[in-house]
């Protein structure tokens, strides 16, 4: 099973589809942004955010997939991007689900002076919203559980791939070409 997880890491379509994956998740937050019109909080877009340095892990991946130092930068973004995304979901479930005085969001995103996300693309990072609303629910799962869901997905399946890049894949095979 791990050779096999680590023969498709070295294709180009394995990368392509952790991409493709989070392009999805993108789309599908601007539609809730500005199609439905559910206000993003500060919460949401640092989560955003997260899913943005997954995808940068995809791009890092399709670059050179057989050069093993890309495939394990592009999996430790990966995997940084999505246990900070597993941790900020976590928070924001608990925010809603157990509200403690105490804990609180602020308003306004805070990115690096370098990188003022918020002023360069309004309408994709900047917040508006309240963290303690619950807006969204599908299934009977709110939209933080949801992402802890999502990120969890994205963390286990990292670590799969970390670890079977220790394992060899065969020579021949139909993922390589």
């Amino acid at each position: 099973m791990l050779s096999l997880l680590n023969q498709y890491s070295k294709g180009r379509f394995a990368w392509f589809l952790l991409f493709f994956s989070t392009l999805t998740f993108e789309i599908i937050a601007l539609y809730f942004q500005h199609g439905l019109g559910l206000a993003p909080c500060t919460l949401c877009i640092y989560q955003r955010c997260a899913i943005l340095g997954i995808m940068l892990a995809g791009i890092v991946g399709l670059i050179a997939p057989g050069n093993f130092i890309f495939r394990l930068i592009g999996t430790f973004i990966w995997l940084f991007s999505a246990y900070q995304g597993f941790c900020l979901a976590t928070f924001h479930a608990h925010l809603q689900f157990e509200p403690n005085l105490s804990d609180t969001c602020t308003i306004n995103v805070q990115f690096p002076t370098w990188l003022p996300l918020d002023t360069l693309f309004p309408s994709m990072f900047k917040a508006y919203g309240s963290c303690a609303d619950k807006i969204w629910t599908f299934l009977t799962i709110e939209m933080s559980q949801w992402m802890i869901i999502i990120f969890a997905c994205y963390l286990i399946v990292g670590l799969a791939v970390l670890i079977a890049q220790i394992f060899s894949s065969p020579k021949v095979s139909i993922w390589n070409k």
